[in-house]
């Protein structure tokens, strides 16, 4: 028997979905359990104990994790040196003359490496990589050495141009090797071969402020596995939706910022795969934040171009994922100007919401979910002693109706629609703005509050159908199970494409293949096959923003790459621009490692099924919708049979997840258990 889990850790729980296969079939184990904010691994171990399997029985664990997400954002991270050329200090702090807040007139921004910390030397390099300056060897040892005694445990050596000749930078980084008393050493260049020091710096400091942190949490994870009995592989989520071996994943830990929620894509991709559809929203709603992406022609978006906070673009192949702090504990208050505000603060897990009982006092999304009969109070996930809705009640009168000078159930159903607002405005940012009507697409809802919220959010969207999946609220474990290994190439050309050496072009384009290819295969038991897939970075002269295109093989003519190109801007901004000179800025080359298929249809127990959606009814309750109070049909999922039809207003519960079916909609189930509902 093979046993695989997929465990991903959230802000508020720690999912895991494991895999038994056999001749037999394959059977699945499911566990949830609250996150350890104060050490992830134990929540991981914790898991894998709740699933009923001891660790030295599994074959291989999938994990996503948080933890460089959560440090950045914290600004929990190493110390970090930074030695660069003479006169650029200074790139970082300066960025993009861009401010914190748009339109004001204040804002504060701190460097994720002081000034005192960013040492110069000189040596200069020219955009065609030809020396300018020789590079100070003496220098580099003095300045490494004056960070050591300062403290600094992770060390960044970024050059001017070293995308076009990395020569300086990997003699510095020999110099630096002999005296910094750790590997935390991140070349600028080895990270991302392209060009715009700023982003290119950027990511190379998050890099090294994150990577002692993911070291010292994987090497923490894999002994406390150990102990266990664990013997076998470890393979950590990236953000670009694929996975790392556990023993290289620090090398290059800024790739792991944003795996947690690139992992709730890529589950969406195998579950569109499997449904027969190709066009999703995916959103997902947990008990922190809400993250938002979008799959066409079943890929998922990737951008080389997120920001995770002001100041700290990271130029690295990415899912595109947008994020707001809406979440099931996100806290409702009244503001200083006597308005409703939701978010960005959370309650998280400890104390959370009101009604999980462990000390929270401050209304949440949740808490006003539980008010309008939406979520049942005796059947929320790892709470053991709720509180009486009595309380929750009360608490809102205090912080918000009173204040508001409206109801009580006025108020809760307020909070609801202003979070929504806020879930639709992410939306609304990864269709709308790209070009894409989301009327084209299902929203794919998840999360262990998405299916709360998303018949709610398709309506003032326009989306006709929401798919919920058949584990809503362990669909990121799952992305980790059916995540493939993923290796990115990206280097600049920066040239114009009707001059550009296209000998050069292809000569690149074979190094990155065979670059990543080679890491790729040396996890080669866990691949199926292998695919490679080719992009280009282009703009139009003059323009800075760029466009991610497809290129059709390994072998491009010009005139291929100028009509993808074309045909890109045309669909993102509806305008042709035949005049202007097209510029190949960046190469970028994919390779992944396709692993086993997994079986959808294996989450659903056809054991437990009723005959009828009429046999599957658990009950009554009444639930608020549209300004009113009416009575709802309660069902429990897991008895629901194929086929099964269920016409709103209803809710429909299972373990990880509640589905609100609106007034108006219809539901469904399909063939491999996901709840299609026709808005």
């Amino acid at each position: 028997m093979r046993r695989v889990a997929g465990i991903d850790v959230g802000g508020t729980f720690t999912d895991l979905l494991l895999t038994e296969a056999d001749e037999r079939g394959v059977r699945v184990r499911l566990a949830k359990v609250p996150t350890s904010a104060a050490n992830q691994a134990a929540g991981v171990v914790a898991a894998i104990e709740a699933a009923g399997v001891a660790p030295a029985d599994l074959d291989l664990i999938i994990h996503g994790t948080t933890a460089t997400t959560n440090a950045v954002l914290e600004r929990k991270v190493a110390k970090v040196g930074l030695i660069t050329t003479a006169g650029f200090r200074d790139v970082l702090e300066l960025g993009r003359r861009t401010r914190p807040s748009a339109y004001g007139m204040t804002g504060h921004f701190e460097p994720l490496i002081p000034r005192e910390w960013r040492r110069e030397v000189p040596e200069r390099l020219n955009a065609q990589g030809e020396v300018v300056t020789p590079l100070d060897e003496a220098a580099v040892a003095r300045e490494a050495e004056t960070l050591m005694a300062a403290g600094c445990e992770a060390l960044v050596i970024h050059f001017l141009h070293a995308y076009a000749n990395p020569t300086h930078e990997l003699r510095a980084g020999e110099i630096a090797a002999r005296i910094w008393p750790n590997g935390y050493v991140t070349l600028g260049h080895r990270l991302l071969s392209e060009f715009r020091e700023y982003e290119r710096g950027t990511t190379a400091s998050v890099n090294a402020a994150v990577q002692p942190i993911l070291d010292r949490y994987v090497l923490r994870l894999q002994d406390d596995l150990s102990a266990r009995g664990f013997a076998r592989d470890l393979l950590v989520m990236n953000g670009n939706g694929g996975t790392v071996p556990a023993r290289v994943v620090a090398q290059e830990a800024a790739k792991t910022v944003m795996s947690g929620p690139a992992s709730g894509v890529m589950a969406a991709a195998a579950t569109l795969a499997q449904t027969g559809l190709a066009n999703a929203i995916t959103y997902d709603m947990g008990g922190t934040s809400t993250d938002v992406a979008l799959i066409h022609g079943g890929v998922p978006e990737v951008s080389a171009e997120l920001t995770i906070d002001y100041g700290l673009p990271i130029h690295l192949p990415m899912v595109d994922v947008r994020t707001v702090g809406a979440g099931g504990g996100s806290i409702a208050s009244v503001n200083k100007a006597g308005m409703l505000q939701v978010g960005p603060h959370s309650a998280g897990s400890e104390p959370g919401p009101i009604g999980y009982g462990r000390g929270g006092t401050r209304p949440t999304i949740t808490d006003a979910n539980l008010l309008l009969g939406r979520l049942d109070p005796e059947r929320l996930t790892a709470v053991k002693a709720g509180v009486p809705l009595a309380a929750i009640r009360a608490a809102f009168t205090r912080e918000l109706a009173e204040p508001l000078g409206m109801g009580v159930d006025e108020a809760a159903a307020a909070v609801i629609r202003l979070g929504n607002v806020h879930m639709s405005g992410a939306i609304r940012m990864v269709s709308l703005s790209r070009g894409y009507d989301p009327r084209d697409f299902v929203l794919f809802a998840f999360g262990g509050a998405g299916p709360l919220h998303a018949v709610a959010l398709a309506r003032e969207l326009g989306i006709p159908e929401v798919l919920v999946p058949a584990r809503p609220g362990l669909t990121n474990a799952l992305g980790c199970l059916v995540a493939d290994l993923r290796q990115d190439r990206v280097n600049t050309v920066n040239a114009p494409l009707d001059t550009v050496d296209m000998a050069e072009v292809l000569r690149l384009i074979a190094a990155q293949r065979e670059s990543a290819r080679a890491v790729v295969e040396a996890e080669r038991q866990e691949i199926e096959e292998t695919v490679i897939l080719h992009g280009a970075d282009m703009q139009f002269r003059g323009q800075t923003h760029l466009i991610r295109v497809a290129l059709p093989g390994p072998e491009p003519t010009r005139a291929g790459i100028q009509a993808a190109f074309e045909a890109a801007y045309f669909q993102r901004f509806q305008v042709r621009l035949p005049e202007i000179r097209a510029v190949l800025v960046n190469l970028v080359t994919s390779v992944i490692g396709r692993r086993r298929p997994f079986p959808l249809a294996a989450l659903i127990d056809p054991a437990g099924r009723a005959a009828s959606a009429a046999e599957a009814m658990i009950g009554r309750r009444d639930l608020y919708a549209d300004g009113r109070w009416i009575a709802a049909d309660i069902y429990a999922r897991d008895r629901l049979p194929v086929g099964a039809t269920i016409q709103g207003p209803a809710v429909i519960q299972q373990v990880d997840a509640t589905t609100v079916v609106e007034p108006g909609a219809v539901a469904t189930v399909d063939a491999i258990g996901n709840l299609r509902v026709k808005v």
